[in-house]
């Protein structure tokens, strides 16, 4: 893969290629954000969603729908649907997290409380199911709604796997499966459901927005070791946060008596001092961590690209596959 892949930015080429229907879904979310009674609502909405974000997710359902041949208006909603659901998971993850930066901005409980964040996510949920029934699909729904829960279970699960040093990459496959890939696969998955095509087609378009989403979830945790704060992350925060991310895992499982005692102080007890994130990124050289989770990205991206081998030929499937290539090329 070559570096060219990251200055052509296939997410920007996507956005170009759905302009009129990006132009309908943001339209859509700016109506259904709205609140007539609790205007702290479109408030806290529009201070996230109007952040400069890529509209990832919800580009990918509308690409899936368009590959597919759908002509009918509810690829809108459903790439809404996603959005809002990205949306509201953000905001709680901010409370969770007490984060005080989100997309080189303050986060809203920052600007606003906790109590705002958490109860304006509960309502753009409330607002994403509002736009998933509209569609009349009880197969869109109940993928959907999986994925609403699966989110949320992997959050719960990352949250008991913090700072256990007994977390094994199984538990972490299944936390990034839950947290992140849940709602690329769903967002992919529905785009074909709605378009009315084949199983085989569904369930090509489910395997794709899986394996990228799991591929950008390990890019973002290596970067969290690699990156700059040019790409808005901080090096070590997932460090300083007790998380088991990868990196960590295989630094783990190869880990000397000697550097055992430095993750449970680290990790396992929370003890820190100025040092030990630079100690950490020197054990993940010494075991090759870092490049063995680099490889695994690259693989995941492969197996995404892979996936939309039985889609037709089709524009937009060319863009998807350079999505995937785009999502590791971070790491170049």
């Amino acid at each position: 893969m070559s570096l060219d892949i990251a200055a052509t930015k296939p997410h920007e080429q996507l956005a170009a290629a759905l302009a009129d229907d990006l132009d309908a879904v943001n339209a859509m979310i700016r109506a259904r954000m709205a609140s007539e009674h609790a205007p702290r609502i479109p408030e806290v909405t529009a201070h996230l969603i109007e952040a400069g974000g890529k509209r990832l997710r919800p580009m990918l359902t509308l690409a899936a729908a368009r590959m597919c041949g759908y002509t009918g208006p509810y690829h809108v909603h459903l790439a809404a649907t996603v959005e809002f659901i990205h949306t509201a998971t953000l905001l709680h993850d901010d409370v969770v997290d007490e984060s005080g930066q989100r997309r080189g901005r303050p986060t809203a409980n920052l600007l606003w409380d906790n109590t705002s964040s958490v109860l304006v996510g509960d309502y753009l949920f409330a607002r994403s199911f509002q736009l998933m029934v509209e569609t009349g699909s009880l197969r869109v729904l109940d993928i959907l709604a999986n994925a609403a829960a699966t989110i949320a279970e992997g959050e719960v699960l990352q949250l008991t796997a913090a700072a256990d040093l007994a977390t094994t990459e199984e538990i972490y496959f299944k936390v990034i499966r839950g947290k992140t890939a849940a709602l690329f696969s769903a967002a992919t998955e529905v785009g074909g459901v709605i378009a009315g095509q084949s199983d085989d087609i569904v369930k090509a378009l489910y395997n794709y927005g899986d394996a990228l989403g799991i591929a950008f979830q390990i890019v973002d945790d290596l970067l969290d070791y690699q990156g700059s704060s040019a790409i808005g992350k901080n090096i070590g925060d997932d460090f300083r946060e007790r998380k088991l991310t990868l990196p960590i895992i295989r630094a783990l499982a190869q880990a000397t008596d000697e550097d055992m005692a430095f993750w449970q102080r680290t990790i396992a007890k929370g003890q820190q001092d100025e040092g030990d994130l630079a100690h950490a990124l020197a054990l993940f050289t010494k075991y090759g961590t870092l490049d063995s989770t680099k490889e695994t990205a690259l693989m995941w991206a492969q197996k995404a690209k892979q996936s939309l081998t039985p889609l037709p030929e089709h524009s937009l499937k060319t863009m998807l596959t350079d999505l995937a290539d785009y999502v590791v090329a971070r790491l170049l």
